[in-house]
């Protein structure tokens, strides 16, 4: 349904037809774009600025968020990103982004970050001095393998094996170094079939084969050593070698403390899926006029309860059933576009792009878990940005999401798009504050901890 005054026209962009709706909203008129041809015109969107930002806007018309978003507080005993009970309240300082911002680096000083100053500081000097050396012996095949095509679920970690070679931060002199790269890749293990029982032996030989070479690992006992693994099969093959997995940093998709997570020790590292199939979302609140949004399988437990109570809902789209990113005219994504609030809740797997896609398209993410160690937590104040709520509140969700009022959706979605969607993108080479240099970031953070 349209709103009042609201109004459609046709606009030509090289390459894809586009519809557009426009609509008049306080005093400012703001564009909505429906894809009209197939998903190869999807690149030609980002040239397409009428997508992004408002059609037209009266004359003394501002786009601030004079009120502060809703956050969601726990309570003393719980943790950081789950709490224990729903505590909507409204925070004392302003937290949307301020367009009128002079500082060089945009809209870092905003609370979205814990710190800001502190982090633009420590981002600096981790630009200035961090060095990491890669160990160089093992197989190529089996350890260090990037896949060919950088996309799929095991992508974030492809990624990074490239653009920890193409930064800055890697050194060949491992004196200078001040952290120790194990590249452990069960990308290929997995291709080949190897049992996970194989594939541990294969790791526990290759980690004892360095410790017994090199004496950097007895320094600490690996506390200055890290690996990455983005799958399931790296997390199961490495968990059976206990000394690697307690000791050394785990740079993991595995969020959730069931998988030996330590969020002190470990970083939780954004599976995101690249290439996106459409552009980000921008400055589009007006047109997300669906309330909430969530498809796939129900392989958990709260997953299951979800699709139960909300799957009839005429307020909340609720599928079933996940629907497929590579048919159906980009149906999946293009529903991210046009809701407020995607619910991203707890799988029986250790990862999920979710909440990326959710970022990148735009939508207001919704963290439906109580075990959840969220990407760059150290950072990022996840409540400026996202809505986080415990498994039991999944009875009440739509009157949580209702009652968060018009101005308080518009500056959680405002810090998304300005802010936050930079830091889960991967590039190559990377780029600054991207994906990849956020990681190295909570490397940094958990080198300053380790005594020799």
């Amino acid at each position: 349904m349209m709103l009042k005054n609201s109004f459609i026209s046709m606009v030509k962009v090289p390459g894809v037809m586009l519809e557009i709706l426009v609509l008049r909203r306080e005093g400012a008129e703001q564009s909505c774009g429906r894809i009209l041809s197939s998903p190869s015109t999807a690149h030609s969107l980002k040239s397409a600025a009428i997508l992004r930002h408002s059609h037209a806007r009266n004359k003394g018309s501002k786009d601030k968020v004079k009120s502060p978003p809703i956050t969601l507080l726990p309570s003393a005993s719980s943790n950081t990103t789950a709490p224990s009970q729903t505590r909507i309240v409204s925070d004392i300082k302003e937290n949307y982004v301020s367009e009128d911002n002079d500082d060089k680096d945009g809209d870092l000083f905003t609370d979205v970050y814990h710190s800001p100053k502190l982090f633009k500081l420590n981002f600096e000097e981790m630009e200035e001095i961090f060095k990491i050396y890669i160990y160089p012996d093992g197989d190529p095949k089996t350890f260090y393998q990037t896949p060919r095509k950088l996309t799929g679920k095991y992508a974030s970690e492809g990624y990074f094996f490239q653009n920890i070679r193409e930064s800055r931060f890697l050194t060949d002199d491992p004196d200078q170094a001040h952290l120790f790269f194990i590249p452990i890749s069960c990308h290929k293990m997995r291709g080949k079939g190897t049992s996970y029982e194989n594939m541990t032996i294969i790791v526990q030989n290759y980690v004892d084969g360095l410790i017994a070479k090199y004496p950097y690992w007895n320094r600490t006992l690996g506390a200055d050593h890290f690996f990455v693994t983005c799958h399931d099969v790296g997390v199961r093959a490495t968990e059976g070698v206990p000394f690697l997995v307690k000791n050394a940093i785990r740079v993991v998709c595995s969020p959730s403390y069931d998988v030996g997570f330590i969020p002190h020790k470990d970083v939780a590292l954004p599976q995101i899926l690249q290439p996106f199939a459409l552009h980000a979302g921008g400055n589009d609140h007006v047109c997300r006029t669906a309330l909430g949004f969530w498809a796939g399988h129900r392989n958990s437990k709260i997953r299951v309860i979800l699709a139960r109570v909300w799957g009839n809902d005429t307020e909340l789209d609720i599928s079933n059933n996940r629907i497929s990113r590579a048919t159906g005219h980009l149906v999946y994504q293009k529903r991210f576009y046009r809701t407020k609030f995607c619910i991203c809740p707890g799988g029986s797997q250790v990862n999920s792009a979710r909440i990326a896609d959710s970022i990148h398209y735009g939508c207001v993410p919704v963290i439906l878990s109580n075990y959840y160690d969220l990407p760059f937590n150290d950072i990022l104040d996840w409540r400026k940005f996202a809505v986080v709520l415990r498994e039991n509140d999944v009875y009440q969700l739509k009157q949580i999401l209702k009652n968060i009022s018009h101005e308080d959706f518009v500056s959680l979605h405002n810090n998304l798009i300005k802010v936050v969607q930079k830091h889960f993108q991967w590039n190559t080479p990377p780029v600054r504050f991207d994906a990849f240099n956020m990681v190295v970031y909570e490397l940094w953070l958990r080198h300053h901890v380790i005594k020799y």
